[in-house]
Parts: C-alpha cells; sequence; structure tokens
C-alpha cells in the first residue's frame, strides 16, 4: 500500500511539472538549490528544461553548479537562448571551462554573441534563433517553416526585404492564419514601425515598447538586417532583475549579491557603505548635540523628535522613488529638474500642512502646550518639503555625475532628511523657547 501511494504522489508530482511549469517553478523557488537539483534530475529533460527556464536567474544559477556536467550542458543547450546565456554568464570562469565540452559549438557561439553586449543592452536581451522568413514565400511555405521549427512567438514576425538598403517588415499571425495559401508573405505585411540596434539600453527598448504596444521588438544591425527579437517577457524579466539591483544599491548593498552569495564578499560590499553610514549618523547626532540644553530644558523635544524626522524620511522616500522611476524610464530628463522639484516641493507643503495639523492637534491635546504644538506643527511642514526637494535633487545630482542614481541614494537621504529634521524641529523650539 504504501508502494502505492509513493507511486500516485509521484505520478501526480510529475503531472504537476508538466502542466504547470510556472507555478512549479514558484513553488520550488523557496528551496535549496540542491533539493531542486535533485528534482530536476529526477525529471525527463524536457520537463527539467521548462522548470528550470522559469526559476529566478540567480537560483537558476545556482542551480547549474549543482548538477551533473551532462544534465548542465543539456539544460543550457535546449532552453531559451537568452536566459541560458545570461545563467552561463553568471558562472564562474572553472563552471564554464567544464561545461564548455557539453555545450554544442553553434549554442557556444550564440552565448558569445549575446554576452558580447552590456547587460540589459538589446544585444543582451533579443533572441536570434528566430524564424527566418523571406518576402517571396507564399503563406504555405511560412507556416509549414513555422510549424517545423515550433517557434515560441505566437504573435507577430518580422523579415526583411530584399531591397537595398534591407526595408523591415512585420507580419502578423492573424494575418498568416487567414490568408490564402499562395498569398506572398509581402503582400501580407507592413512595414515595421520601430527596431532598435543591438547596443540600444533598457530605458530606449521599454519607450519602445510602450509606444508601439508590441508583443517583440526587432532588432537590426548598421544596415538595417534583422538579428533577433527581443520578446515582451525577457524584458520583464530584465527590468524586475534590475529594480531589485536598484533596491539592492538604494540600501548599500551590491548589485551582484545574491540570496546565497559568501560571508565573505557580503561583508566586503557591505562593510563601507555602513561605515559611511555610522559617519553620517553621527553627523545627525551632532546636530542634536548642539541643542542640548533645549533638550534638557524641555524634555518632551525628545519624545517626538523621532516624529518629525520619520515623516521627512518618508516624504522623501516617495519623491525619491517617484524621480528615480522616471529617470529609468526616460520620462523626465536632468533638464526637467527644476520642475520635478517644484511639484515635490509643493506637495511636500500641501502634505506637511495637512498633516502638521493632525500633529499638532495631537501633540495640543498630549501636553496641553500651545507652543508645543506650534513647534512641531512649523518644523515639520520645513521638514517635509525639504525632504520632497532632496528626494529630487539626489538621483538627479548622481545621474549627472554620471553615476548610477540608485547608487545608496538611500543612505544620503535619510542623512538629510534626519539633519533637517532634527534641525528645524530643535531650532524652531530653541527660538520659541519663551512659549512652550
Amino acid at each position: 500500500m504504501s508502494h502505492d501511494v509513493n507511486h500516485a504522489v509521484t505520478a501526480l508530482n510529475e503531472d504537476y511539472l508538466r502542466r504547470y511549469p510556472a507555478e512549479a517553478a514558484r513553488a520550488v523557488a523557496d528551496m535549496h538549490p540542491d533539493d531542486i537539483a535533485e528534482l530536476l534530475a529526477a525529471q525527463p529533460v524536457a520537463r527539467a528544461i521548462t522548470v528550470w527556464q522559469q526559476l529566478p536567474l540567480d537560483l537558476a544559477t545556482e542551480t547549474l553548479y549543482r548538477l551533473d556536467d551532462e544534465l548542465a550542458g543539456r539544460l543550457l543547450n535546449r532552453a531559451d537562448a537568452v536566459r541560458s546565456a545570461r545563467a552561463f554568464a553568471r558562472l564562474r570562469e572553472a563552471r564554464r571551462e567544464r561545461l564548455h565540452d557539453q555545450i554544442t559549438a553553434s549554442r557556444l557561439r550564440e552565448f558569445e554573441h549575446l554576452m558580447h553586449f552590456p547587460t540589459n543592452s538589446a544585444g543582451a536581451l533579443m533572441d536570434t534563433n528566430f524564424p527566418m522568413l523571406t518576402p517571396a514565400m507564399n503563406a504555405r511555405e511560412a507556416l509549414t517553416r513555422l510549424r517545423r521549427r515550433r517557434s515560441r512567438s505566437a504573435q507577430q514576425f518580422y523579415f526583411t526585404s530584399e531591397d537595398e538598403p534591407p526595408r523591415l517588415y512585420l507580419l502578423e499571425t492573424q494575418d498568416l492564419a487567414f490568408a490564402e495559401p499562395r498569398s506572398r508573405l509581402i503582400d501580407l505585411a507592413r512595414p515595421a514601425p520601430t527596431a532598435v540596434t543591438p547596443t540600444a539600453n533598457q530605458e530606449d527598448i521599454v519607450e519602445q515598447f510602450d509606444r508601439h504596444k508590441l508583443a517583440e521588438l526587432p532588432v537590426t544591425d548598421v544596415h538595417g538586417e534583422l538579428v533577433g527579437v527581443i520578446h515582451y517577457d525577457a524584458l520583464v524579466s530584465a527590468v524586475r532583475e534590475d529594480s531589485s539591483a536598484d533596491l539592492l544599491t538604494m540600501v548599500g548593498a551590491s548589485r551582484e549579491e545574491r540570496a546565497l552569495s559568501k560571508i565573505g564578499f557580503v561583508v566586503r560590499k557591505r562593510l563601507p557603505w555602513l561605515q559611511i553610514n555610522l559617519l553620517t549618523a553621527f553627523l545627525a547626532a551632532a546636530v542634536v548635540g548642539l541643542f542640548e540644553s533645549t533638550i534638557a530644558q524641555f524634555t518632551a523635544l525628545a519624545v517626538l523628535l523621532p516624529v518629525v524626522a520619520g515623516q521627512a524620511g518618508n516624504t522623501g522616500a516617495q519623491a525619491l522613488a517617484v524621480t528615480m522611476r522616471g529617470l529609468a524610464l526616460r520620462e523626465i530628463s536632468l533638464s526637467h529638474w527644476l520642475r520635478v522639484a517644484r511639484k515635490e516641493v509643493g506637495a511636500g507643503f500641501i502634505n506637511g500642512v495637512a498633516v502638521a495639523l493632525v500633529t499638532s492637534i495631537g501633540v495640543l491635546v498630549w501636553s496641553g502646550s500651545g507652543g508645543l504644538a506650534l513647534v512641531i506643527g512649523v518644523s515639520m511642514v520645513i521638514s517635509m518639503v525639504a525632504a520632497g526637494f532632496a528626494g529630487v535633487v539626489i538621483p538627479m545630482l548622481l545621474s549627472a555625475a554620471g553615476q548610477d542614481p540608485a547608487q545608496s541614494s538611500s543612505i544620503i537621504l535619510t542623512t538629510i532628511t534626519d539633519v533637517t529634521g532634527f534641525f528645524t524641529f530643535l531650532g524652531t523650539a530653541t527660538l520659541l523657547s519663551g512659549m512652550l
């Protein structure tokens, strides 16, 4: 009976992996790479490939270390080329050399071609294994070729004309499916609305996808020849990973750090920023020290100090997130800094007044001091306005300096909002001490 139960469970697991690979990948993503490797090794290669290429890239890479060379080679040979190339590029040199004999020469050339471009450029994201269609083909010939290749594309295809220079055409799948068998592709297609070169960056790619509402974006060389297509899901994956990396750099962690990175690597990457953060904390503490006598005289100030700094910090973080998103998606450029700053300062003032009124009423009820309520109200408005301005200026200055606007911007912003919040609150309290 126990054997029958185990057999039934195994059968159910295999059916689940076969029918729902994306859900299965999400389910195993919480497992240790050793366990994932063991699970994949127990599956037919086709099923293992389907699950492996759905895993987060860092986890898929870690899993490759734990698979035997033969299975790892099969995964890299038969999985999505872009996905495989990106995972292969993350492997250490020694592991890549061991896998060279397991990977076909054509796939290695494809990897070399894909890895030649900067990360998240069009060349690195494009799929070079696209159906080769020609203008002279008729609908029957094209459908036969597509069925034989079982292309991943399902909505549209691209091909270039034989003109000089060549012109790029877009062929919708539905037009091809309903066409007369003898209809030529050149008569069914329309000029492609856009294309990018392999060196185009991620922001350009996002802009083209958004403007033209494409399922795939063609990539052409300097001569106008089609060299690849960028699938929308590959772009989404790249943006998601880039956003995760931005979150890491905002707080001083490294883009290269992974959940399973070695302790030495983690310490080496994080410690310098922690030391910088320590210095900035002392700077904020020094500001508080300037008003030590005021705090000693009015101890309620110490209780309310984090309230002002906290609201300023939240306001600055909101402005920072919106500005960084605008820069990443190219909604704004450095020339828009004054316009964006004016908007955030205005929003900070209105929100500051609204929050200050509620806070002042609460402080008045709690302390019975109208002066203390006035102090926290005034300081909250000033600090939230300053925080909104800082949230815009910090990423703009980093971009102008040619630096990554996400690079530890959160640490810089926290320092500014803390110092501003402490100084405005305690400075206002000192000026209005006669009313406390």
